[in-house]
């Protein structure tokens, strides 16, 4: 597995990380997700990726706890492990009582990652969708990251950055950060590529993780214009590979780092197959032609107000 050095964060991260999003209700039990993480811990991934908002902390804490006694690993120091910041805690004194609320449900000391999950707050739980206006507010970047410096001063993690964050904000927040954003994890793949807030973070000195690389097909907000698009299919043809393994692979080849999700015991192993081979410049080009579209949208997901409108459009 590759690694990628982090800004102001004391440990490497394994460039591809297991997601563990999942739909409301979930689709999967507990059970189900622990024995997935467990299978894929055993296959070589040692960077998973959940939030306080996934159904997923306390499965991936048990399977952890499992992958130790049997000696699959001989140390928890072994996993990079990313969780991130609810929206309903994102106020200056609720961001240390949610990591340490997250711990717990991962049974661990600290987790390796701490991301704001999105650049705003809400004021109480979603109980349906579209979420009512009335309890969505801008978010204080200053004090919520005065919180997350908090964490990692504490020992509850050792890197803390962002998610869904875009140029503006990312801008808005390092004008006030003391410790800069190790990390922007947002929706990158062939079809979204992200080329202006690649460029910005580079020159800021932050990674990007790319979340559905794949398209998230079979989700409320995803669809298949990854693994069926005609140009990648054509060049997984033509180099023996799946269609999904060249979409990594140019994720890859962008100096980004991902988090892909399969609960297939034989596409989880492909996903980690892209090391070992190359695309051609003939294929990137073809790839950067491809047309573009968004397929996460806040203000699709969550309802029409001004405020996700504006976040959608900013860049």
């Amino acid at each position: 597995m590759q690694e990628v050095r982090l800004n102001n964060c004391d440990k490497a991260m394994p460039v591809i990380g297991m997601g563990t999003a999942s739909s409301f209700p979930p689709a999967e039990s507990a059970e189900t997700v622990k024995s997935t993480l467990l299978e894929a811990i055993k296959a070589g991934y040692r960077h998973f990726d959940t939030a306080f908002i996934y159904p997923s902390e306390n499965p991936l804490g048990e399977a952890i706890v499992e992958a130790l006694h049997l000696g699959i690993i001989k140390s928890r120091d072994e996993l990079f492990i990313t969780t991130k910041l609810w929206s309903t805690f994102a106020q200056r004194d609720q961001v240390v009582p949610a990591c340490k609320l997250s711990l717990q449900n991962l049974q661990l000391e600290y987790v390796d990652m701490y991301l704001i999950h999105m650049p705003l707050r809400i004021s109480e739980t979603i109980q349906t969708l579209p979420v009512p206006k009335e309890i969505i507010h801008p978010l204080d970047i200053k004090g919520v990251w005065e919180g997350m410096e908090e964490c990692k001063s504490l020992g509850l993690t050792k890197g803390i950055g962002v998610s869904n964050f875009s140029c503006k904000k990312l801008e808005e927040l390092l004008s006030i950060a003391k410790i800069p954003p190790a990390i922007n994890q947002v929706e990158m793949n062939p079809m979204w590529q992200q080329k202006q807030l690649r460029e910005f973070c580079k020159a800021k000195g932050i990674q990007i993780t790319a979340y559905s690389p794949l398209g998230s097909n079979n989700t409320v907000w995803g669809d298949n214009r990854v693994v069926e698009c005609d140009v990648l299919t054509e060049i997984a043809k033509s180099k023996g590979k799946t269609t999904a393994q060249v979409a990594l692979r140019w994720v890859y080849e962008q100096g980004v780092s991902l988090v892909t999700k399969s609960f297939n015991k034989e596409r989880m192993k492909e996903n980690l197959q892209i090391f070992d081979w190359s695309l051609s410049r003939e294929e990137l080009k073809k790839i950067s032609e491809l047309p573009q579209r968004r397929g996460f949208s806040m203000a699709s997901l969550y309802g029409p107000h001004d405020i996700f409108l504006q976040l959608d459009a900013e860049i």
